[in-house]
């Protein structure tokens, strides 16, 4: 139900002083206009997203926008909280920003049922910072580059604020174009996603993982060589469901479901609500502070672990010199020919 609107979601209790580490220059008033000013940018409205929008808008953030290119799916309904059984099949940006709107009176709030892709430099360039809930690295290692060219072509520097969770594990890394580490620069500790010998997928498959990357490994490509898989288009999930349970019936293997395909080739990891809601609730403390100046950023990123109790950690990653998207180093090249 929409809050009171006597009921107050301002911000002065965590303004009116700064912090023992704030600047002495720092003012309450200062932090209210950066506050009413910032315009914020959500990337993805799943379950970490629903988190980071609702915190954003219940820490006085005014003006907020939200992209998100899926849809909403039964199973979303157990962590996503801002959709109900009626919204499935709806674009999840535009259903997440109305609900929102619904509850904040007087918040702007707008969505973009889209791809990130889709915009160019001159739509990211309008926004303070950039919070982004988003699930996989290609989309990450995307708005990285694009904050990181905007920064080196307009000396504009948007915050991107990262958050990511596994299971029972999380991260928040802070990203300053040009000054802090950039996405690309944590690649090298990004663990490998699990992949399986060609041999065995075509003559001895034995589990259902199997089935499935020879489905996507060999079948689809073999099937429809002129049509690139998708993990976001929902026909070919089904016909990739429809080719590996197929071949699991062939060899007398059990488990492949739908989801499990799905799980497979988009190597999902199941979410858990109360990491989501660790996570996004630090996503949006670091864009608070670095917002209002009110009290100094954590160091670089942090990184949360449930699976063996309530631990958090805050490590500082230097930007790698050979970076090829925000390190400084010239390559010299020479090519053949006249």
């Amino acid at each position: 139900m929409p809050l009171d609107r006597n009921t107050s979601l301002s911000a002065e209790p965590l303004l009116k002083s700064g912090g023992p580490f704030t600047d002495a220059e720092y003012t309450s008033e200062f932090g209210h206009k950066e506050l009413n000013d910032a315009k914020i940018l959500v990337i993805g409205a799943g379950g970490l997203g629903c988190e980071i929008l609702k915190d954003l808008a219940f820490s006085g953030f005014k003006d907020i926008e939200c992209i998100d290119m899926d849809t909403i799916e039964l199973t979303n309904l157990n962590r996503q909280f801002l959709f109900r059984e009626k919204d499935v099949g709806k674009p999840k940006a535009v259903i997440a920003t109305n609900f929102v709107r619904g509850v904040v009176p007087g918040i702007r709030i707008a969505a973009h049922y889209a791809k990130i892709q889709d915009f160019d430099a001159d739509f990211y360039r309008q926004f303070t910072m950039i919070v982004c809930g988003l699930d996989n690295i290609e989309a990450r290692r995307w708005i990285n580059k694009t904050v990181v060219d905007i920064a080196l072509q307009y000396e504009q520097y948007i915050p991107l604020v990262d958050g990511g969770t596994e299971g029972f594990q999380g991260s928040v890394k802070l990203i300053i174009p040009t000054i802090t580490a950039c996405f690309e620069c944590y690649m090298k500790l990004v663990p490998k996603q699990t992949t399986y010998p060609l041999c065995t997928l075509a003559s001895t498959p034995r589990l259902p993982e199997h089935c499935i990357e020879w489905a996507h490994q060999l079948e689809w490509p073999r099937l429809y060589p002129d049509i690139p898989f998708d993990t976001d288009i929902p026909d070919h999930i089904t016909k990739m469901f429809e080719l590996s349970l197929k071949r699991a019936h062939q060899y007398g293997i059990e488990g492949v479901t739908k989801a499990k395909t799905l799980g497979v080739v988009k190597n999902i990891i199941p979410a858990i609500a109360s990491t989501n809601a660790i996570v996004a609730a630090s996503c949006c403390n670091e864009a608070f502070k670095f917002i209002t100046s009110c009290n100094p950023n954590m160091t670089d990123t942090m990184y949360y672990n449930g699976e063996i109790g309530v631990v958090l950690a805050s490590d500082k990653y230097d930007r790698l010199p050979d970076c090829p998207v925000c390190g400084g180093n010239v390559k010299e090249i020479t090519l053949g020919g006249e």
